[in-house]
């Protein structure tokens, strides 16, 4: 390769603006969210169409440069990073950020795959719909991102993942083509279902440049609830009630643990849990409905009476206001940024079956803290859906990255070894990334990763997508 010609062809499709070339203007390009992986590249590009995509694609495979796309750089596992070889470019959608419609009668929104969520949000509410992706890093992650990686968020019990939502998708192909499938049709039983093929392939397949999103009414009212339980299984009974006397209703049952919380109280003590007696438990629960908000307030109150008195919640706090309710969500979601000031942790980001969640608490947390007196086990997470993020901070005054860097395998094949054994998932929502390349062929079989590496091959021979994230061919 010429790199002189390669990127003059480079800024000849996009304009020399939109090739950063300097080391400072690559820098925040280069490091995952977390500071976990940093990685050397080319150029960063900028295209500004599906087209430019497409050509940018072209002129790779004729230089033979891999390309990493990257959204809203919010990952956790190092996928929309790229290696410290400095072989590849970054291709960043940042300017792909149009909502090309809207169509109110189908309830769906074209939109491009550079489009910041909490903005899809916010364009949806105008019209009086929802848009029900959402997560803490709904600020600045992009919707083609979470595409990409299938992402999860409060809202699956609801309304499920990022591909739930997803009805149509344009993609620019490893060999440059760009599939037009930009359909906003509920039902297309027409062979393969490549939509689904691309949603959670992290870009190693083909790159996502617009969606079709599904709208929903927007609720009239909603109402959240902090409730103390004391033990995981009074949680599940809980979940069940609700599910029961609720149904639909239920959009968000989150747990948070006694020790989560108490880093988050300690980093943001405005944020101290509220419940009485600092319960083992605490579960943030939502309801939303299209009644009035008498309805939905009744209803909660008589499922958390009935909780009370068959003994699975020791206390609750029915949220006044819109703040106070903003109030509970803002600790479930300070979690995070209270370990990220806390210092380097050990992230695992796995589901389980509901029916194997105390098994799988109980077993790991004595099997953690036997192996490492005093280690901090932060647990919390989705658990309507069974996703938990079962994170490990080192002994207190134990340097974190001296921690991390000597027990990181075996902390990961302890916790790991566990959801094999409750017939879990290694990776929840987070995706695989660079992080869990290596254990991906152990954790799926032999046969299931044989089969993805087959359809990597077979629609990126000359492995310029993503390259050596998800498989590796």
């Amino acid at each position: 390769m010429h790199t002189e010609s390669f990127i003059a062809e480079l800024q000849s499709i996009v304009g020399p603006n939109h090739v950063l070339l300097s080391a400072d203007d690559k820098a925040p390009f280069l490091t995952d969210w977390r500071k976990r992986f940093t990685g050397k590249a080319i150029a960063v590009v900028m295209p500004a169409s599906t087209e430019e995509v497409a050509a940018i694609v072209k002129c790779c495979i004729a230089a033979k440069v891999p390309i990493v796309t990257q959204g809203g750089n919010t990952g956790f596992c190092g996928g929309a990073t790229p290696y410290p070889s400095g072989h590849e470019i970054v291709l960043s959608l940042k300017r792909m950020s149009h909502i090309r419609s809207t169509d109110i009668a189908n309830q769906t929104m074209t939109v491009e795959a550079g489009c910041i969520l909490q903005s899809l949000q916010e364009k949806a509410a105008e019209t009086g719909h929802l848009f029900p992706l959402s997560l803490g890093a709904e600020g600045s992650c992009m919707i083609g991102g979470n595409l990409a990686t299938n992402a999860g968020g409060t809202n699956v019990l609801r309304y499920g993942n990022a591909r739930d939502l997803c009805l149509g998708l344009e993609v620019v192909t490893a060999q440059g083509e760009i599939w037009h499938g930009l359909k906003g049709l509920r039902k297309d039983n027409t062979g393969y279902d490549l939509r689904d093929l691309f949603i959670g392939s992290e870009g190693t397949l083909g790159i996502i440049t617009a969606a079709v999103l599904k709208l929903y009414p927007l609720p009239l009212s909603q109402w959240t609830t902090l409730v103390a339980t004391k033990d995981i299984p009074s949680a599940i009974a809980l979940l069940g009630l609700f599910q029961k006397r609720a149904a639909s209703l239920l959009t968000g049952f989150e747990m948070m643990t006694q020790e989560s919380l108490d880093l988050c109280a300690s980093h943001f003590p405005q944020m101290a849990n509220p419940l009485s007696n600092n319960p083992p438990y605490t579960i943030l629960v939502e309801l939303s409905d299209h009644e009035s908000e008498e309805h939905v307030r009744l209803l909660l109150e008589q499922i958390l009476e009935t909780a009370l008195e068959d003994g699975l919640v020791s206390d609750a706090i029915i949220a006044s206001n819109l703040a106070q309710a903003q109030a509970f969500w803002q600790m479930r979601e300070h979690i995070t940024l209270a370990q990220a000031q806390e210092g380097a942790n050990l992230k695992h980001d796995i589901t389980l079956p509901l029916s194997s969640l105390d098994q799988f608490m109980q077993n790991t947390d004595a099997l953690m803290r036997a192996a490492y007196p005093g280690i901090r086990i932060i647990n919390f997470g989705h658990l309507g859906d069974g996703n938990l993020h079962y994170n490990i901070a080192p002994p207190k005054g134990v340097d974190p990255h001296a921690f991390n860097q000597a027990e990181e395998t075996a902390i990961h094949e302890l916790v790991y070894a566990q959801v094999e054994q409750c017939g879990g998932s290694i990776s929840a929502e987070h995706g695989v990334g660079q992080l869990k390349l290596e254990g991906l062929r152990a954790h799926r079989g032999a046969v299931a990763h044989d089969m993805m590496k087959a359809i990597k091959r077979a629609l990126d021979p000359e492995n310029i997508l993503n390259p050596n994230k998800v498989v590796s061919i």
